[in-house]
């Protein structure tokens, strides 16, 4: 693997081994020149739109204060202490996806999102810890970060925003536009906007093992098959009638012992929990109708990309599109394995598919889902 500015002169492989999930990492001019993405005030008209994930904080001494979007009047610019957050902004603009597919040695199955945080002087957050590895990339201005290893993550009490309740900082520095701060899980930090600046947090998903578990009882469900009803031909009159007795418990006990699931249950069930989108996306579909017969010359010619709303995943013969799954044979693998690893496929690619693979195409392309490159 080469070595990636992006990652301070590190490998791919380094950056795993040494500091993924370990330890923090300041890197300077990770990408030399930067400038954000999205101007101020295309950031504050996305803020009042109800499709973008949107907050202001604000914050006066130790009260804290947050408003949850659409957001259609944001506080004067030249007002000290407050931040707007933009969740998932790479579902929204072309530069932030392409953005957040610079970080692709990691995988795609943990990689979240890009967020944009806007602050004015003084603006932050606050003291606190994410759950979650985060790269914290200054797009514009400077931002003075403390950050610290402390193992007491207890918060204050009746806050909007998880505060640390005593925040230990051990090391601090000032980041300026295309520096870059890598964090791991629960290591506690505070970002305080040295003057207007952006912020832009390139976030990975980890799932909580009990929400995973509860996913998954209810996606069996629909899988499980126990004919019959309980029966108790052999009752003898009750001596105490609230008692619920060991027949019942065996007989119900022996039945539920009957459910069971196969690694294949597991493959198809995370990769539909990861595929799917999440409540507030949104697909567009194509305001041009277009035959089969249509959509596929125009593909083999120009070849297709997924929307940047689209995540696909796929493990073996298992591919997963936005929440949906189906098993690929062994040819079709190849070209839907290319399009989920580079998100496009080149229209000679297209033009060498089966009539399977351009038939999933078209129907991604009508939901949306895939567009023409």
């Amino acid at each position: 693997m080469k070595k990636m500015t992006l990652l301070g002169g590190l490998t791919p492989a380094q950056f795993l081994r040494d500091y993924w999930h370990k330890k923090p990492l300041v890197i300077r001019q990770a990408i030399p020149g930067f400038q954000a993405l999205i101007p101020r005030d295309a950031l504050f008209e996305m803020a009042a739109r109800n499709e973008v994930e949107s907050r202001l904080i604000t914050h006066f001494k130790q009260h804290w204060k947050m408003c949850a979007g659409p957001l259609a009047q944001l506080p004067a610019i030249s007002k000290k202490n407050w931040t707007l957050l933009l969740q998932g902004m790479n579902l929204h603009d072309d530069a932030a996806d392409a953005l957040l597919r610079q970080f692709n040695f990691i995988p795609d199955a943990r990689l979240d999102d890009l967020m944009i945080s806007y602050a004015t002087e003084g603006g932050g957050v606050g003291p606190h810890f994410d759950s979650y590895d985060v790269f914290l990339l200054q797009a514009q201005g400077r931002r003075h970060w403390r950050i610290g290893a402390q193992e007491d993550l207890s918060v204050v009490d009746g806050l909007p925003l998880k505060i640390l309740r005593d925040f230990q900082p051990e090391q601090e520095f000032v980041l300026e536009a295309g520096d870059m701060l890598y964090l791991p899980p629960h290591y506690a930090h505070d970002g305080v906007a040295a003057g207007e600046c952006m912020t832009y947090s390139i976030g990975f998903r980890a799932p909580a093992f009990q929400e995973l578990g509860e996913a998954f009882l209810q996606f069996m469900a629909d899988s499980v098959d126990l004919p019959g009803r309980y029966r108790d031909s052999d009752l003898v009159p009750s001596k105490h009638p609230a008692e619920i007795g060991r027949q019942m418990l065996s007989q119900v006990t022996a039945e539920l012992r009957k459910i069971q699931f196969t690694k294949d249950d597991i493959t198809i069930f995370l990769g539909e929990y990861l595929s799917e989108p999440k409540a507030s996306v949104f697909f567009d579909r194509p305001t041009r109708t277009m035959t089969f017969a249509g959509f596929a010359k125009a593909a083999a010619r120009r070849g297709v990309k997924l929307s940047r709303k689209s995540q696909m995943l796929y493990h073996a013969r298992h591919v997963f599109i936005n929440g949906e799954s189906f098993a690929a044979s062994q040819d079709d693998k190849l070209s839907l394995c290319a399009l989920a690893d580079l998100r496009r496929l080149g229209g000679t690619a297209v033009a060498q598919a089966s009539k399977d693979v351009l038939e999933a195409l078209f129907t991604w392309y009508e939901d949306g889902w895939v567009l023409l490159d």
